[in-house]
């Protein structure tokens, strides 16, 4: 068996990325996971699910007793990873670059290696691993630049421009030069698939894409109209959510990576890089309460091109396809040799009748604040309603995907009813054309079902789905959706009932069934870092403001360097799970937004 010492812990990395894919830089300079041309793509790195046969792209100061640290330059996705030494400091910058809110043709990673004190020697290491890691490739070496080409029919290209000497060594780019002190040495690698477009010689890089990105970066982040008391860690979740998402098609991916654990040594490791209605639509709702519209509008472009099709599915890649067939990657150890290594994702078959409720609430938001739907996009909604009559009183597989078994899940049920009330309103706010006494008598219906059959009085609270006695945390969105009120008796004691099932200080579980029969899922899983978001939330609108702010601030330092949060969180407080997560990070900030209305308020 090999040792778990090759690996970063998870929450050792930041992100870069153009909105289109995204790399993972680790404290000490390497880059451990890019998939390739999109966030869904094939990996050319991925070292962080096998540290020898994954692919990596390292940059290595050579000093001694090193320390390293990693910052955002304010308002960007620009990586600095810094080496602290008796020998010298050491500054890497990382980025991709970005021009006018898209990746330039090239589709670049720039590393940027300054010499801040001493005259420092470098190795530098190139080694890509083509599609998942199970294709070869050539390296070729030509005027100090080198071209690594897949061994595939439509081959994925790599191109390694350097200002210090290339060379290649077990078909890997490798270079060993010194920097002096205050020079910078420049390293660009662009990508293709069977060309590059618009290969660009380096001083192109070294003269224009830094500024490019900067101003885009900051220009996008002055437009949010946040204003509250917790601006880096908004803003800097709001960077990840926009890193997340595809500039071209206007979805997003519901993490960076793919088969992170939810537990060390576990089976729970799934593919993340897909585009979840439910979690996109939150993701807007987000977003529209920043202030950033363009990204909400091109969702809603996406969501109608959907709805030409027969029905909306659960998930989607990228560019909108629902072919997303799962797989194991045998030959991939695994993140700390945590197997299975999957790709693609079974859940796509899966009934979750919940995503008409989040996604009709988000066009509801957008209607209501930003710019009146059309009547074409309508008609839209009205299929997802009529989809919902259908659905609404059935059991499925419920927001957690739950592999074996279908159940009544309350949270369900309950975004069946936030699906008719906000398509209710939407239709009285424009005056469209609604069967209004069908509608409400449906609307009302669901309410009545959940609020009397799925409260057990033994408990004292409402519970996960009809007849258990246990709660789940996506309770929580019941006063966060306005079906309660947050300071009615049943809502004061559900909390109560779920801080002593689920809760661990500020962490809480998901769920806590105490076998694994319920989700056919053997293994432990750490605390899920949105439903705590989630709490904070609903602390807030409950009156337990101070509560609620001091378990906001414990949250937040649960985060890692950066600010970025991955799924879970382990009984040690590391990271588990896909790495960063999005759900986790526009649950920040909706919990940010509430808390900062109620601190006024108060």
């Amino acid at each position: 068996m090999q040792s778990q010492a090759g690996y970063q812990r998870i929450e050792d990395y930041g992100i870069i990325g153009n909105m289109k894919t995204v790399a993972l830089v680790s404290m000490n300079g390497s880059i451990d996971f890019m998939s390739f041309p999109t966030f869904d793509s094939p990996t050319v790195f991925a070292s962080l699910l096998d540290h020898q046969r994954g692919g990596s792209f390292s940059v290595a100061p050579m000093i001694s007793d090193f320390t390293t640290s990693q910052l955002y330059l304010p308002g960007t996705a620009v990586l600095l990873t810094r080496f602290f030494s008796e020998d010298g400091i050491v500054e890497v910058t990382d980025y991709m670059p970005v021009k006018n809110g898209h990746a330039i043709k090239s589709n670049a990673i720039v590393r940027e290696i300054k010499s801040v004190r001493g005259n420092i020697r470098y190795q530098v290491r190139c080694a890509p691993a083509f599609d998942y890691g199970t294709v070869g490739h050539s390296c070729k070496l030509e005027d100090n630049e080198l071209t690594f080409r897949s061994d595939t029919a439509e081959p994925t290209l790599l191109r390694l421009l350097a200002d210090v000497p290339l060379e290649v060594r077990e078909n890997a780019g490798y270079a060993e030069f010194t920097v002096k002190q205050s020079e910078t040495a420049y390293l660009v690698l662009e990508c293709g698939y069977d060309k590059i477009e618009e290969s660009n010689p380096i001083d192109f890089y070294k003269l224009h894409t830094y500024k490019d990105t900067i101003d885009f970066w900051r220009g996008w982040s002055t437009q949010s109209t946040y204003k509250g008391r917790w601006k880096e860690a908004v803003n800097r979740s709001a960077i990840t959510l926009k890193l997340l998402t595809s500039s071209e098609q206007g979805s997003m991916v519901a993490a960076a990576t793919f088969s992170l654990p939810e537990t060390i040594g576990g089976g729970r490791n799934w593919d993340y890089r897909f585009t979840w209605i439910r979690d996109a639509a939150f993701t807007m709702y987000a977003f529209l309460r920043l202030g950033y519209t363009d990204e909400a509008t091109a969702f809603l472009q996406w969501i109608h091109d959907r709805s030409e099709e027969d029905k909306l599915y659960l998930m989607y890649s990228i560019d909108g396809k629902h072919d997303l067939d799962e797989r194991e990657l045998d030959h991939l150890e695994g993140y700390k040799q945590s197997k299975p290594v999957r790709v693609g994702n079974a859940a796509r078959d899966q009934l979750q009748i919940d995503i008409y409720g989040e996604l009709i609430d988000t066009v509801y938001i957008y209607n209501k604040q930003h710019t009146a739907i059309t009547y074409e996009f309508w008609e839209t909604i009205v299929k997802q309603v009529e989809c919902v009559k259908e659905v609404w009183n059935q059991a499925d597989h419920g927001i957690w995907e739950i592999r074996n078994i279908k159940k009544e899940f309350l949270h369900s049920r309950l975004m069946c009813w936030v699906a008719m009330d906000r398509a209710i309103k939407i239709a009285e706010f424009r005056s469209f054309p609604y069967p209004q006494a069908e509608w409400q008598q449906l609307r009302d219906q669901i309410y009545l079902d959940i609020y009397h059959n799925f409260w057990n009085e033994e408990v004292g609270a409402w519970v996960q789905y009809r007849g258990a006695d246990k709660v789940d945390a996506s309770v929580l969105l019941m006063s966060l959706m306005h079906f309660i009120s947050p300071l009615e008796p049943r809502w004061l004691s559900t909390m109560k009932v779920v801080e002593k099932q689920l809760g661990l200080d500020v962490l809480l579980y998901r769920y806590r069934n105490g076998d694994d029969q319920f989700d056919g899922l053997g293994g432990e899983e750490g605390t899920f870092n949105m439903c705590s978001f989630w709490y904070i939330e609903s602390l807030a609108k409950s009156g337990e403001v101070a509560k609620a702010l001091d378990s906001f601030e414990k949250m937040n330092g649960y985060a890692n360097h950066l600010g970025l949060f991955s799924e879970q969180i382990s009984h040690k407080a590391e990271h588990l799970g896909n790495f960063p997560q999005a759900f986790t990070h526009l649950a920040l900030i909706s919990a940010a937004l509430e808390l900062d209305k109620q601190l006024d308020r108060h």
